[in-house]
């Protein structure tokens, strides 16, 4: 809560009235999966009352449980690996089991099956394509609310077509290939066209 303060002659301190503000803005924290055939997702963190909520461990892993494993599920992708990035919800003991539970040995990951190392954004689809694709589009329309901001969300991935992720993951192949053969340099520009 702040409050609005006015200096008088006296040096005394009136209070002019009291202004309630957040300490921090709202924010919407949104999950994807993805593959060459399609995505799996949004998923907007959210409390039992619909309010946005930041990932946490239990989260997280209540979204795997509930919303990931069924679409999953729905869709032909079991023999697909998901690769996923480093935060701590992501690799907490309690999170690795459950996808190892899942996925076998399909888990690219900190501590899953093929170890993959933190902040390596450069080697993950949705780091080095989906999420700034999306930042891209979803603020055209400058949407005002964080309901406008979802919205905006769902419909461009929705508009996202096979053809597109193919590309992507055809660039992910290009540069895992550049990184097996340079003993692990960094990439040129070049593999950032797609």
């Amino acid at each position: 809560m702040a409050i609005a303060v006015q200096s008088v002659p006296s040096s005394k301190c009136q209070i002019l009235r009291y202004v309630e503000k957040p300490l921090h803005p709202e924010k919407l924290t949104v999950w994807c999966a993805l593959w060459a055939g399609g995505i799996i997702g949004p998923y907007f963190f959210k409390n039992d009352e619909g309010h946005n909520v930041t990932v946490n461990g239990d989260r997280y892993r209540a979204m795997i449980t509930n919303f990931f494993i069924p679409e999953l599920n729905n869709h032909d992708v079991q023999e697909l690996w998901f690769q996923q990035g480093g935060a701590t919800y992501h690799t907490a003991r309690a999170t690795i089991e459950l996808l190892k539970d899942t996925l076998g040995d399909r888990l690219i990951s900190r501590f899953g099956s093929v170890n993959w190392p933190p902040r390596s954004c450069d080697l993950t689809p949705l780091d080095y394509f989906l999420w700034g694709y999306v930042k891209s589009l979803v603020y055209a329309d400058k949407p005002q609310t964080l309901d406008h901001l979802e919205d905006n969300i769902c419909r461009v991935i929705a508009d996202i077509r096979p053809q597109m992720l193919e590309k992507v993951i055809e660039n992910w192949t290009s540069r895992l290939d550049y990184i097996r053969v340079s003993r692990g340099s960094p990439m040129p520009e070049i593999i950032f066209k797609m």
